[in-house]
Protein backbone atom coordinates (compact mmCIF):
# COMPACT_ATOMS: atom_id res chain seq x y z
CA UNK A 1 0.00 0.00 0.00
CA UNK A 2 1.12 4.04 -0.49
CA UNK A 3 2.32 5.23 2.14
CA UNK A 4 2.11 8.59 3.18
CA UNK A 5 4.79 10.62 5.39
CA UNK A 6 2.53 11.29 8.88
CA UNK A 7 3.42 14.43 10.80
CA UNK A 8 5.82 13.26 12.99
CA UNK A 9 7.57 11.50 10.51
CA UNK A 10 7.57 14.80 8.60
CA UNK A 11 9.29 16.82 11.29
CA UNK A 12 11.82 13.91 11.71
CA UNK A 13 12.65 14.72 7.57
CA UNK A 14 12.86 18.25 7.74
CA UNK A 15 15.49 17.59 10.85
CA UNK A 16 17.20 15.79 8.49
CA UNK A 17 17.23 17.81 5.74
CA UNK A 18 17.86 21.00 7.38
CA UNK A 19 20.91 18.78 9.32
CA UNK A 20 22.12 18.14 5.41
CA UNK A 21 21.56 21.79 4.72
CA UNK A 22 24.78 22.92 7.01
CA UNK A 23 26.92 20.43 4.98
CA UNK A 24 27.51 22.26 1.34
CA UNK A 25 30.77 21.98 1.36
CA UNK A 26 30.93 18.34 2.10
CA UNK A 27 27.89 17.73 -0.31
CA UNK A 28 29.48 20.23 -3.22
CA UNK A 29 33.08 18.00 -3.07
CA UNK A 30 31.39 15.21 -4.80
CA UNK A 31 30.67 17.18 -7.97
CA UNK A 32 34.11 17.06 -9.36
CA UNK A 33 34.12 13.43 -8.40
CA UNK A 34 33.87 11.07 -10.91
CA UNK A 35 30.65 10.29 -10.23
CA UNK A 36 27.92 12.49 -10.11
CA UNK A 37 25.09 10.44 -8.17
CA UNK A 38 21.50 11.92 -9.45
CA UNK A 39 17.89 11.67 -7.79
CA UNK A 40 14.71 11.79 -9.87
CA UNK A 41 11.56 13.16 -8.95
CA UNK A 42 8.96 11.75 -11.46
CA UNK A 43 10.08 8.90 -13.78
CA UNK A 44 7.32 8.57 -16.04
CA UNK A 45 5.73 10.25 -19.38
CA UNK A 46 8.41 12.95 -19.69
CA UNK A 47 10.54 11.45 -16.68
CA UNK A 48 11.54 8.29 -18.38
CA UNK A 49 12.84 10.74 -21.09
CA UNK A 50 14.59 12.79 -18.56
CA UNK A 51 16.10 9.82 -16.31
CA UNK A 52 17.03 8.02 -20.13
CA UNK A 53 19.10 11.44 -21.38
CA UNK A 54 20.44 12.50 -17.75
CA UNK A 55 21.89 8.52 -17.30
CA UNK A 56 23.09 8.63 -20.94
CA UNK A 57 26.39 10.95 -19.28
CA UNK A 58 29.16 8.34 -18.57
CA UNK A 59 29.95 10.39 -15.72
CA UNK A 60 25.98 9.71 -14.14
CA UNK A 61 25.62 6.98 -11.45
CA UNK A 62 21.41 6.98 -10.82
CA UNK A 63 21.14 6.92 -7.05
CA UNK A 64 17.34 7.50 -6.40
CA UNK A 65 14.42 7.10 -8.04
CA UNK A 66 10.87 8.38 -6.69
CA UNK A 67 7.53 7.99 -8.53
CA UNK A 68 3.79 8.19 -6.90
CA UNK A 69 2.82 5.56 -9.44
CA UNK A 70 4.55 2.08 -8.41
CA UNK A 71 3.79 1.17 -12.01
CA UNK A 72 6.47 3.63 -13.71
CA UNK A 73 8.61 3.40 -10.76
CA UNK A 74 9.45 -0.63 -10.93
CA UNK A 75 9.89 -0.15 -14.27
CA UNK A 76 12.11 2.89 -14.02
CA UNK A 77 13.65 0.74 -11.42
CA UNK A 78 14.08 -2.27 -13.85
CA UNK A 79 16.85 -0.28 -15.52
CA UNK A 80 18.53 0.97 -13.00
CA UNK A 81 18.77 -1.38 -10.39
CA UNK A 82 21.22 -0.01 -8.03
CA UNK A 83 19.36 2.82 -7.62
CA UNK A 84 16.99 3.53 -3.83
CA UNK A 85 13.00 4.04 -4.34
CA UNK A 86 10.72 6.17 -2.90
CA UNK A 87 7.46 7.43 -3.81
CA UNK A 88 7.49 10.73 -1.51
CA UNK A 89 10.59 12.97 -2.56
CA UNK A 90 10.30 14.30 1.34
CA UNK A 91 11.39 11.06 2.41
CA UNK A 92 14.34 10.45 -0.46
CA UNK A 93 15.59 14.00 0.64
CA UNK A 94 15.73 12.96 4.80
CA UNK A 95 17.09 9.48 3.52
CA UNK A 96 19.44 10.79 0.40
CA UNK A 97 20.66 13.74 1.48
CA UNK A 98 24.42 13.48 1.67
CA UNK A 99 24.22 9.98 -0.73
CA UNK A 100 23.00 12.20 -4.02
CA UNK A 101 24.62 15.33 -5.86
CA UNK A 102 21.61 16.53 -8.41
CA UNK A 103 18.34 16.28 -8.83
CA UNK A 104 15.89 16.10 -11.76
CA UNK A 105 11.96 16.76 -11.03
CA UNK A 106 10.08 15.68 -13.94
CA UNK A 107 6.52 16.04 -12.22
CA UNK A 108 3.20 17.44 -13.36
CA UNK A 109 3.58 21.45 -13.35
CA UNK A 110 2.00 21.91 -9.48
CA UNK A 111 5.06 20.00 -7.62
CA UNK A 112 7.85 21.50 -9.81
CA UNK A 113 8.58 24.19 -7.16
CA UNK A 114 8.28 22.18 -4.32
CA UNK A 115 10.21 19.54 -5.13
CA UNK A 116 13.10 21.81 -6.63
CA UNK A 117 13.37 24.47 -3.87
CA UNK A 118 13.50 21.09 -1.53
CA UNK A 119 16.49 20.29 -3.61
CA UNK A 120 17.99 23.69 -3.75
CA UNK A 121 17.48 24.05 0.03
CA UNK A 122 19.95 21.24 0.64
CA UNK A 123 22.43 22.64 -1.95
CA UNK A 124 21.53 20.50 -4.92
CA UNK A 125 22.00 21.37 -8.19
CA UNK A 126 18.61 20.87 -10.52
CA UNK A 127 17.42 19.95 -13.59
CA UNK A 128 13.76 20.73 -13.70
CA UNK A 129 11.21 20.42 -16.17
CA UNK A 130 9.21 23.17 -17.91
CA UNK A 131 7.62 25.48 -17.19
CA UNK A 132 9.44 25.86 -14.16
CA UNK A 133 6.69 27.01 -12.14
CA UNK A 134 2.78 26.37 -11.44
CA UNK A 135 2.90 30.07 -10.29
CA UNK A 136 4.71 33.19 -10.48
CA UNK A 137 6.32 33.67 -7.07
CA UNK A 138 7.34 29.93 -7.35
CA UNK A 139 9.37 31.29 -10.50
CA UNK A 140 11.00 34.18 -8.72
CA UNK A 141 11.63 32.33 -5.42
CA UNK A 142 13.58 29.44 -7.31
CA UNK A 143 15.64 32.00 -9.42
CA UNK A 144 16.82 33.65 -5.77
CA UNK A 145 17.61 30.74 -4.21
CA UNK A 146 19.42 28.98 -7.00
CA UNK A 147 21.37 32.71 -7.87
CA UNK A 148 22.07 32.93 -4.03
CA UNK A 149 23.54 29.34 -3.84
CA UNK A 150 25.46 29.66 -6.60
CA UNK A 151 23.92 26.29 -7.77
CA UNK A 152 24.11 25.01 -11.50
CA UNK A 153 20.43 24.31 -12.72
CA UNK A 154 19.16 23.87 -16.04
CA UNK A 155 15.19 24.27 -17.32
CA UNK A 156 14.12 21.20 -19.81
CA UNK A 157 13.47 23.38 -22.43
CA UNK A 158 15.88 20.79 -24.66
CA UNK A 159 15.03 22.78 -28.10
CA UNK A 160 16.42 25.62 -26.57
CA UNK A 161 20.12 24.20 -27.51
CA UNK A 162 19.42 22.39 -30.53
CA UNK A 163 20.86 24.06 -33.94
CA UNK A 164 17.52 25.49 -35.46
CA UNK A 165 16.91 27.53 -32.61
CA UNK A 166 20.56 28.36 -31.84
CA UNK A 167 20.78 29.42 -35.64
CA UNK A 168 17.98 31.68 -35.55
CA UNK A 169 19.11 33.50 -32.12
CA UNK A 170 22.40 33.67 -33.90
CA UNK A 171 20.01 35.88 -37.01
CA UNK A 172 18.33 37.66 -35.00
CA UNK A 173 20.51 39.12 -32.93
CA UNK A 174 23.49 39.66 -36.17
CA UNK A 175 20.35 42.33 -37.51
CA UNK A 176 18.88 40.44 -40.62
CA UNK A 177 15.66 41.64 -40.54
CA UNK A 178 16.94 44.31 -38.13
CA UNK A 179 15.01 45.87 -35.12
CA UNK A 180 12.05 43.57 -34.51
CA UNK A 181 8.72 45.36 -33.65
CA UNK A 182 6.09 42.44 -33.26
CA UNK A 183 5.94 38.73 -32.66
CA UNK A 184 3.67 36.22 -33.20
CA UNK A 185 3.79 32.38 -31.67
CA UNK A 186 1.10 30.17 -31.66
CA UNK A 187 0.26 26.41 -31.12
CA UNK A 188 -2.41 24.15 -32.62
CA UNK A 189 -2.26 21.96 -29.37
CA UNK A 190 -5.40 22.39 -27.15
CA UNK A 191 -4.38 21.45 -23.26
CA UNK A 192 -7.51 22.90 -22.48
CA UNK A 193 -11.22 22.46 -20.46
CA UNK A 194 -13.97 24.22 -21.22
CA UNK A 195 -16.49 22.24 -19.18
CA UNK A 196 -17.86 21.73 -15.63
CA UNK A 197 -16.58 19.80 -12.69
CA UNK A 198 -15.94 16.41 -12.66
CA UNK A 199 -18.99 14.50 -11.30
CA UNK A 200 -17.98 10.51 -11.53
CA UNK A 201 -15.26 9.65 -8.58
CA UNK A 202 -13.62 6.09 -7.86
CA UNK A 203 -10.92 4.66 -5.32
CA UNK A 204 -7.51 5.51 -7.12
CA UNK A 205 -5.76 2.68 -8.23
CA UNK A 206 -3.34 0.79 -6.07
CA UNK A 207 -0.61 1.96 -7.84
CA UNK A 208 -0.93 5.47 -7.58
CA UNK A 209 -0.21 7.40 -3.96
CA UNK A 210 -3.37 9.91 -4.44
CA UNK A 211 -2.29 11.77 -1.56
CA UNK A 212 1.14 12.13 -3.23
CA UNK A 213 0.09 13.07 -6.34
CA UNK A 214 -2.01 16.17 -5.02
CA UNK A 215 0.93 17.58 -3.00
CA UNK A 216 0.60 20.83 -2.16
CA UNK A 217 -2.94 21.74 -4.00
CA UNK A 218 -5.96 20.99 -2.18
CA UNK A 219 -7.17 17.64 -1.36
CA UNK A 220 -10.50 15.78 -4.13
CA UNK A 221 -12.02 12.75 -4.47
CA UNK A 222 -10.03 10.71 -7.35
CA UNK A 223 -11.62 10.85 -11.16
CA UNK A 224 -10.20 8.35 -14.12
CA UNK A 225 -9.05 9.92 -17.06
CA UNK A 226 -8.77 13.62 -15.32
CA UNK A 227 -5.75 13.69 -13.51
CA UNK A 228 -3.08 11.05 -13.84
CA UNK A 229 -1.87 9.59 -16.00
CA UNK A 230 -1.89 12.10 -18.57
CA UNK A 231 -4.78 15.15 -18.45
CA UNK A 232 -3.48 17.15 -15.44
CA UNK A 233 -2.22 19.82 -17.91
CA UNK A 234 -5.71 20.90 -18.72
CA UNK A 235 -6.52 22.12 -15.49
CA UNK A 236 -6.10 24.95 -13.49
CA UNK A 237 -4.51 23.80 -10.14
CA UNK A 238 -2.02 21.26 -11.59
CA UNK A 239 -1.20 22.43 -15.04
CA UNK A 240 -0.68 25.97 -17.40
CA UNK A 241 -2.38 25.01 -20.34
CA UNK A 242 -1.07 25.18 -23.47
CA UNK A 243 1.08 28.49 -22.92
CA UNK A 244 2.40 26.86 -20.55
CA UNK A 245 3.27 23.47 -22.60
CA UNK A 246 4.29 24.34 -26.03
CA UNK A 247 4.36 28.46 -25.18
CA UNK A 248 7.58 27.93 -22.74
CA UNK A 249 9.39 26.51 -25.57
CA UNK A 250 7.96 28.79 -28.28
CA UNK A 251 8.33 31.86 -26.05
CA UNK A 252 11.96 30.81 -25.45
CA UNK A 253 14.12 31.79 -28.82
CA UNK A 254 12.07 35.16 -29.32
CA UNK A 255 12.95 35.62 -25.68
CA UNK A 256 16.51 34.52 -25.69
CA UNK A 257 17.11 36.23 -29.17
CA UNK A 258 15.70 40.05 -28.05
CA UNK A 259 16.82 39.66 -24.56
CA UNK A 260 13.50 40.89 -23.49
CA UNK A 261 12.64 41.20 -19.64
CA UNK A 262 9.37 41.57 -17.51
CA UNK A 263 6.25 42.38 -19.32
CA UNK A 264 4.80 45.58 -19.12
CA UNK A 265 0.97 44.74 -20.08
CA UNK A 266 -0.79 41.44 -20.44
CA UNK A 267 -4.53 40.96 -22.30
CA UNK A 268 -6.40 38.26 -23.29
CA UNK A 269 -8.95 37.02 -25.65
CA UNK A 270 -11.02 33.67 -24.10
CA UNK A 271 -14.35 32.69 -22.28
CA UNK A 272 -15.12 33.59 -19.10
CA UNK A 273 -13.51 31.69 -16.09
CA UNK A 274 -14.74 28.21 -14.76
CA UNK A 275 -12.73 27.82 -12.24
CA UNK A 276 -11.65 24.01 -13.75
CA UNK A 277 -9.90 24.04 -16.75
CA UNK A 278 -7.84 26.40 -18.70
CA UNK A 279 -9.69 27.74 -21.70
CA UNK A 280 -9.39 25.77 -24.89
CA UNK A 281 -8.71 28.49 -27.03
CA UNK A 282 -6.86 31.70 -26.17
CA UNK A 283 -5.01 34.56 -27.85
CA UNK A 284 -2.73 36.26 -25.36
CA UNK A 285 -1.12 39.90 -26.20
CA UNK A 286 2.00 41.40 -24.22
CA UNK A 287 3.62 44.46 -24.41
CA UNK A 288 7.02 44.27 -23.67
CA UNK A 289 9.81 47.61 -22.93
CA UNK A 290 12.18 48.02 -25.79
CA UNK A 291 15.68 46.07 -25.98
CA UNK A 292 18.65 46.81 -28.72
CA UNK A 293 16.85 44.72 -30.97
CA UNK A 294 13.65 45.53 -30.81
CA UNK A 295 12.13 49.32 -31.53
CA UNK A 296 10.67 51.30 -28.62
CA UNK A 297 8.07 48.90 -27.17
CA UNK A 298 7.56 45.45 -28.48
CA UNK A 299 4.48 43.63 -28.92
CA UNK A 300 3.60 39.92 -28.42
CA UNK A 301 0.75 38.17 -29.77
CA UNK A 302 0.20 34.30 -28.65
CA UNK A 303 -2.34 31.70 -30.26
CA UNK A 304 -3.23 28.08 -29.38
CA UNK A 305 -6.34 25.71 -29.95
CA UNK A 306 -8.83 26.67 -33.01
CA UNK A 307 -6.74 30.19 -32.67
CA UNK A 308 -4.01 28.63 -34.34
CA UNK A 309 -1.91 28.76 -36.51
CA UNK A 310 -2.91 32.45 -37.35
CA UNK A 311 -3.84 33.04 -41.34
CA UNK A 312 -1.00 34.08 -43.23
CA UNK A 313 -2.83 37.54 -44.37
CA UNK A 314 -3.04 38.49 -40.79
CA UNK A 315 0.96 38.40 -40.14
CA UNK A 316 1.29 39.97 -43.53
CA UNK A 317 2.51 37.57 -45.45
CA UNK A 318 2.18 36.20 -48.43
CA UNK A 319 -1.19 33.79 -48.99
CA UNK A 320 0.11 30.79 -50.15
CA UNK A 321 2.21 30.69 -47.41
CA UNK A 322 1.75 27.58 -45.16
CA UNK A 323 1.62 28.21 -41.47
CA UNK A 324 3.21 25.33 -39.36
CA UNK A 325 1.24 24.13 -36.82
CA UNK A 326 3.96 25.72 -34.06
CA UNK A 327 5.86 28.37 -34.60
CA UNK A 328 6.48 31.91 -34.02
CA UNK A 329 7.53 34.70 -36.36
CA UNK A 330 9.51 37.97 -35.65
CA UNK A 331 8.41 41.27 -37.71
CA UNK A 332 11.52 43.52 -38.09
CA UNK A 333 12.15 46.63 -40.14
CA UNK A 334 13.98 45.12 -42.60
CA UNK A 335 12.21 42.09 -43.16
CA UNK A 336 10.25 38.94 -41.93
CA UNK A 337 11.61 35.67 -40.10
CA UNK A 338 9.25 32.27 -39.74
CA UNK A 339 10.62 29.53 -37.60
CA UNK A 340 8.91 26.62 -37.11
CA UNK A 341 8.91 24.32 -34.34
CA UNK A 342 11.60 22.72 -34.06
CA UNK A 343 12.85 23.32 -37.78
CA UNK A 344 14.90 25.87 -39.85
CA UNK A 345 14.09 29.54 -39.81
CA UNK A 346 12.60 31.34 -43.23
CA UNK A 347 13.34 34.83 -44.62
CA UNK A 348 10.74 36.76 -46.36
CA UNK A 349 10.46 38.46 -48.77
CA UNK A 350 12.27 35.59 -50.16
CA UNK A 351 14.04 38.30 -52.94
CA UNK A 352 15.80 40.29 -50.84
CA UNK A 353 17.23 36.96 -48.80
CA UNK A 354 17.89 34.91 -51.80
CA UNK A 355 21.44 34.68 -51.26
CA UNK A 356 21.70 34.74 -47.33
CA UNK A 357 23.50 32.52 -45.89
CA UNK A 358 22.52 31.68 -42.32
CA UNK A 359 25.25 31.74 -39.57
CA UNK A 360 26.93 27.86 -38.55
CA UNK A 361 26.32 26.86 -35.33
CA UNK A 362 26.65 23.55 -33.56
CA UNK A 363 23.65 21.62 -31.71
CA UNK A 364 24.41 20.69 -27.70
CA UNK A 365 23.01 17.87 -25.85
CA UNK A 366 20.86 20.29 -23.20
CA UNK A 367 20.82 17.57 -20.55
CA UNK A 368 24.81 16.97 -20.71
CA UNK A 369 25.26 20.13 -20.34
CA UNK A 370 23.48 20.41 -17.14
CA UNK A 371 25.59 17.20 -16.06
CA UNK A 372 28.65 19.20 -16.82
CA UNK A 373 27.93 22.19 -15.23
CA UNK A 374 27.36 20.15 -11.97
CA UNK A 375 31.00 18.33 -12.60
CA UNK A 376 32.53 21.93 -12.73
CA UNK A 377 32.81 21.86 -16.41
CA UNK A 378 31.06 24.39 -18.36
CA UNK A 379 27.57 26.66 -17.52
CA UNK A 380 24.58 26.07 -18.33
CA UNK A 381 22.31 27.59 -21.19
CA UNK A 382 18.74 27.48 -19.48
CA UNK A 383 19.73 28.41 -15.79
CA UNK A 384 16.93 29.71 -13.47
CA UNK A 385 18.67 33.25 -13.58
CA UNK A 386 17.14 33.04 -17.12
CA UNK A 387 14.10 30.08 -17.03
CA UNK A 388 12.88 32.18 -14.16
CA UNK A 389 11.86 35.60 -15.63
CA UNK A 390 10.98 33.90 -18.98
CA UNK A 391 8.27 31.90 -16.73
CA UNK A 392 7.21 34.60 -15.06
CA UNK A 393 5.90 35.94 -18.36
CA UNK A 394 4.53 32.93 -19.90
CA UNK A 395 2.71 32.33 -16.50
CA UNK A 396 1.37 36.01 -16.30
CA UNK A 397 -0.37 35.31 -19.78
CA UNK A 398 -2.09 32.20 -17.68
CA UNK A 399 -3.00 34.15 -15.06
CA UNK A 400 -4.80 37.13 -17.40
CA UNK A 401 -7.02 34.24 -18.87
CA UNK A 402 -8.87 34.40 -15.84
CA UNK A 403 -9.88 38.44 -16.78
CA UNK A 404 -10.70 38.04 -20.24
CA UNK A 405 -10.48 41.27 -21.82
CA UNK A 406 -8.99 43.27 -19.10
CA UNK A 407 -5.34 44.60 -19.87
CA UNK A 408 -3.21 43.89 -16.80
CA UNK A 409 -0.39 45.72 -15.63
CA UNK A 410 2.59 44.25 -14.21
CA UNK A 411 5.33 45.72 -11.77
CA UNK A 412 8.26 43.43 -11.90
CA UNK A 413 9.99 44.59 -9.68
CA UNK A 414 7.04 44.69 -6.66
CA UNK A 415 5.79 41.12 -8.29
CA UNK A 416 2.18 42.50 -8.75
CA UNK A 417 -0.20 43.34 -11.01
CA UNK A 418 -1.06 46.98 -10.14
CA UNK A 419 -4.69 47.65 -11.61
CA UNK A 420 -6.67 44.32 -10.63
CA UNK A 421 -6.14 43.42 -7.19
CA UNK A 422 -8.00 39.90 -7.96
CA UNK A 423 -5.15 38.74 -10.13
CA UNK A 424 -2.58 39.07 -7.15
CA UNK A 425 -4.12 36.43 -5.31
CA UNK A 426 -3.58 34.38 -8.26
CA UNK A 427 0.27 34.61 -8.21
CA UNK A 428 0.82 32.44 -5.31
CA UNK A 429 -0.83 29.65 -3.70
CA UNK A 430 -1.18 28.64 -0.32
CA UNK A 431 0.55 24.60 0.05
CA UNK A 432 -1.74 22.12 1.62
CA UNK A 433 -0.53 21.72 5.55
CA UNK A 434 1.89 18.78 5.59
CA UNK A 435 3.26 19.96 2.24
CA UNK A 436 4.94 23.28 3.40
CA UNK A 437 8.49 24.13 1.74
CA UNK A 438 10.97 26.69 3.23
CA UNK A 439 10.77 29.30 0.32
CA UNK A 440 7.98 29.43 -0.95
Amino acid sequence: MPHTIQRREFLQAGAAITACGILPTAVRGAWANEKLRTAHVGVGGMGAGDLRSVSSHQQVEVAALCDVDADRLNQAHAKHKGAKTFRDFRELFAEMGDKIDAVVVSTPDHTHAPAAMSALNLGKPVYCQKPLTHEVFEARQLRLVAEKKKLPTQMGIQVHSSGPYLRAVAMIQSGVIGKVSRVYAWSFKNWGYDGGPFPRTQSPPANLAWNLWLGTASERPFTPGVYHPGNWRKLIDFGTGTLGDMGVHIFDSPYAALQLTAPKTAKTTCRKPTGVGHPEKNIVEYEFPGTKYTTETLIWKWYDGRFAPPKPKDLNLPSEIKLPSQGSLFVGEGGTMLLPHVSEARLFPREKFRDYKPPSVKSENHYHQWVNACLGKGKTSAPFSYAGPLTEALLLGVVANRFPGKTLTWDAEKLQVTNEPAANKLLKRAYRKGFEVKGL
